[in-house]
């Protein structure tokens, strides 16, 4: 009698398989080592946080938590995300550290999908976070280095979207109000239901005046003319400075020389709820979601009690992998050492060599092996050690 779950996995989890996770390897590598060349220090969290603690700082939804308790009786949770325990290392261990902080980091975190559709409960983010500096250049680095971290995992064909929460939130409160409805537009502009929006702006009793400005903020995306063109819709002190702040950040990234793969879209609202400026998305060539995202965070570290400025990204290894895997060509094993049972001591004698040098070799004894010619295409070079004369032969 079969179990009835032995070949599934719990809503949302995957398997990766050899092939994809040595791809996903690759790509941490790749991230990794770029993030350290602009001068990024490792950090890891426990994959076990407290929910009074970062569960509630990490505004992901309480229903999408993994929650237990332990043997005390407190409420765990798997981690969300990783911008709110490295807040809480800065605010903590880190606290009397000389800023900026610079970190970078490479985990797995959890969300729970209440029905399946495609999204899944546990995906690996690599990223940094800049922690300590307010000004438009930190946020400028920000972005560069997520765009050279997109390059350097093989990802050329891409475009870096980039708006401002503050500028979205004073224009709603301007025309709206008050939060309960602005929330309900911001929620429309999260999930890009535009035409969600516009019905929406039907029903209020505005004025003409307010119902073209709302309309104007689903149009204001584009090069930097779109700036100018915001800066006259908005009529708020906070507003205003939203617009200051983004022109500036464009002129650091002038100064990069990136601004061919940028587009400003003031309309960009994020999933969490503590990013308080500029924020942003990465899109890869192909893909229909963004490969990663981030933005200015600068409340957040209040909640740890070490208020203080921050700014970040993360990029998700699952959609890297989708949109690097689009390109590349299957990847060829190293080397592979076929022996037969009487040339078992020459064959090990050589393979140690060859992992001397730094190769990675599989051996593999010839009596073991289905179809010898199926097997030996997934590697580059293949050796033999078979019969009972003669030296090794080699395939490439």
């Amino acid at each position: 009698m079969s179990k009835l779950f032995m070949f599934e996995k719990p809503l949302g989890m995957r398997d990766t398989l050899p092939e994809l996770h040595q791809l996903k390897h690759q790509l941490k590598q790749a991230i990794s080592s770029e993030a350290a060349s602009w001068g990024y220090d490792p950090i890891e969290t426990p994959t076990l946080e407290f929910h009074e603690t970062v569960g509630t700082a990490s505004a992901i939804l309480d229903q999408q938590l993994f929650k237990l308790l332990d043997q005390q009786g407190n409420t765990l949770v798997l981690r969300p995300d990783m911008t709110a325990p490295i807040a809480r290392i800065a605010a903590s261990s880190l606290k009397n550290e000389e800023r900026p902080l610079r970190l970078t980091y490479s985990a797995p975190v959890f969300r729970a999908q209440q029905r399946e559709g495609g999204r899944p409960a546990e995906f690996e983010q690599v990223g940094i976070e800049l922690i300590g500096d307010k000004s438009n250049s930190a946020d400028g680095e920000v972005i560069s280095l997520m765009m050279a971290s997109l390059e350097s995992s093989g990802i050329t064909s891409y475009q870096i979207a980039i708006g401002h929460i503050g500028f979205v939130n004073a224009l709603l409160k301007e025309i709206l109000g008050n939060d309960t409805r602005a929330d309900r537009f911001r929620r429309y502009l999260y999930e890009k239901n535009y035409v969600g929006f516009r019905k929406e702006v039907e029903k209020l009793p505005l004025s003409s005046i307010d119902q073209r400005r709302l309309y104007e903020l689903l149009r204001l995306k584009g090069g930097p003319e779109v700036i100018e063109s915001a800066s006259k819709i908005v009529e708020s002190k906070q507003g205003k400075e939203a617009i200051d702040q983004l022109e500036q950040l464009y002129s650091v990234l002038e100064a990069y020389g990136l601004t061919e793969s940028i587009v400003i879209d003031l309309k960009l609202v994020m999933h969490m709820s503590y990013y308080t400026g500029t924020v942003f998305e990465a899109y890869s060539k192909g893909l229909g979601y963004p490969v990663g995202s981030g933005g200015r965070y600068d409340q957040l570290l209040e909640q740890f009690e070490h208020p203080e400025p921050a700014t970040g990204f993360g990029l998700r290894l699952d959609r890297l992998t989708e949109a690097v895997g689009k390109t590349k060509s299957p990847v060829l094993k190293d080397t592979c050492l076929i022996f037969s049972n009487e040339r078992r001591k020459e064959a090990m004698d050589q393979v140690k060599k060859l992992r001397k040098q730094g190769k990675s070799v599989v051996m593999q004894e010839l009596t073991g092996v289905n179809n010898v010619d199926a097997y030996s295409a997934q590697f580059q070079d293949v050796v033999y050690y078979v019969g009972s004369n003669g030296n090794g032969g080699t395939s490439t």
